[in-house]
């Protein structure tokens, strides 16, 4: 994958996990995977109609993928692209904080 691509499809995880109401629907399927759409509601101070919009956005990111079971959707959350924007854009940062720190240390010690 290019660099572009990987922009853009963090570009994608971070709009999705901009929002608090998305995070707790993450945070709801983290607890048990695989729920139905009014199983998610039920968890949510949401309507049914904000919620398939969070999800939509979820599936767009790649976060949660959704599996037909007769005639209800289930939806599993996907923590790989939160996985690959950590390596990507998170720990390279935390490198250098750490490394700071560490030079802190030995000069105060």
């Amino acid at each position: 994958m290019d660099a572009y691509c990987a922009d853009v499809k963090g570009d994608a995880v971070f709009k999705a996990l901009g929002g608090a109401s998305r995070r707790k629907l993450l945070d709801v399927l983290c607890l048990v995977n695989g729920q139905t759409l009014n199983a998610l509601c039920q968890h949510l101070e949401m309507r049914r109609q904000s919620v398939t919009k969070h999800v939509v956005i979820f599936e767009k990111a790649g976060l949660i993928s959704v599996v037909r079971d007769g005639r209800e959707k289930l939806h599993f959350l996907n923590p790989v692209p939160i996985q690959e924007t950590y390596g990507r854009w998170i720990s390279k940062y935390e490198k250098h904080r750490l490394a700071a720190l560490g030079a802190l240390k030995i000069n105060l010690g």
